[in-house]
């Protein structure tokens, strides 16, 4: 007889113990606690075999996430295919800042940095707030911020069809209204101006060995590299981001971890100021961003009296 605990016991001598009880429980539609009270209850045979199957396509490797079809983040669930990049937990930081420069609601005000910010302060005029993410994926990103940040306009474009169509899927089931438009970064959007730009490009250079290791192997290759020195996409959009940014205006976006020095100066040379750079729980600067500089008038010339 074939019980929850042979097939979990089974299944861990290929696979960690939690991903087992994680993708049993997806297949029965059970939590964990369930299946540890149910420990001896029989599975029909196809259960069996579906669950083997799954097992053994996590052995080869496969993501669970690809294999559950959800992923979680900030505390929401993702529906996710191999079609998206997989929502990770460092890409949260890139709410955190959000939330911390718009504020609750999603309209701009006066704060302090967030405490993972080095090197820049926030500033920002009272007013409805427009945010722009480029390369949205599963939508993780835009969805989270509309959710959080309920009065703000939220737009994400995507180059990818497929992928446009997860992140709708996404955002209709957790919903979250946002604007989508399928775009290669800017090049489709109308003319318009945002005060937040947030982006989580594909950074990973074309001969990182990582890019044949792990669940990476399974993502998405155009999402993950740009398939040369990983900063083409990180060139362009800090280069064009000025132009589509308010006065005052933010623009952060994910990096790799050894392109902090790389991304400063791209903003440096683009004319942001204020830029700041937040690290990750491991302390790595993994976010960069900064800020458009605000027109100054022109000075008014005072003309000199006339001493005669």
């Amino acid at each position: 007889m074939t019980t929850v605990a042979t097939l979990l016991a089974a299944a861990r001598r290929s696979i960690p113990p939690s991903e087992a009880r994680l993708l049993l429980g997806h297949l029965l539609g059970r939590n964990s606690a369930w299946l540890e009270a149910h420990r001896d209850d029989a599975l029909e045979a196809a259960a069996a075999a579906q669950f083997s199957a799954l097992v053994a396509r996590r052995a080869a490797g496969e993501p669970v996430a690809y294999l559950t079809g959800r992923r979680e983040f900030y505390g929401r669930d993702f529906a996710v295919t191999p079609d998206v990049l997989i929502p990770r937990p460092e890409t949260e930081l890139l709410v955190e800042i959000a939330v911390e420069k718009v504020g609750a609601g999603g309209t701009a005000h006066s704060a302090r940095p967030s405490p993972a910010l080095t090197g820049g302060e926030t500033s920002c005029a009272q007013g409805a707030i427009r945010i722009l993410d480029l390369g949205t994926g599963s939508g993780c990103l835009a969805i989270t911020l509309a959710l959080e940040l309920p009065a703000a306009q939220v737009t994400a474009v995507e180059a990818s069809p497929r992928a446009l169509a997860v992140a709708r899927a996404n955002a209709e089931r957790l919903g979250a209204k946002v604007a989508f438009v399928e775009s290669d970064w800017f090049a489709a959007l109308p003319p318009q101006t945002f005060d937040l730009i947030v982006a989580n490009p594909p950074y990973v250079a074309a001969n990182d060995p990582h890019l044949g290791q792990g669940d990476l192997r399974f993502e998405p290759a155009d999402a993950l590299t740009d398939h040369a020195d990983g900063l083409t996409a990180i060139r362009r959009i800090v280069a064009a981001a000025p132009r589509w940014l308010a006065e005052g205006g933010w623009l952060f976006f994910e990096h790799g971890w050894d392109q902090a020095d790389a991304a400063r100066a791209l903003l440096e040379t683009a004319g942001f100021e204020a830029i700041e750079q937040a690290r990750d729980l491991a302390g790595i600067v993994r976010m960069s961003g900064g800020r458009k500089p605000a027109a100054r008038a022109p000075i008014a010339l005072v003309p000199e009296a006339n001493n005669q």
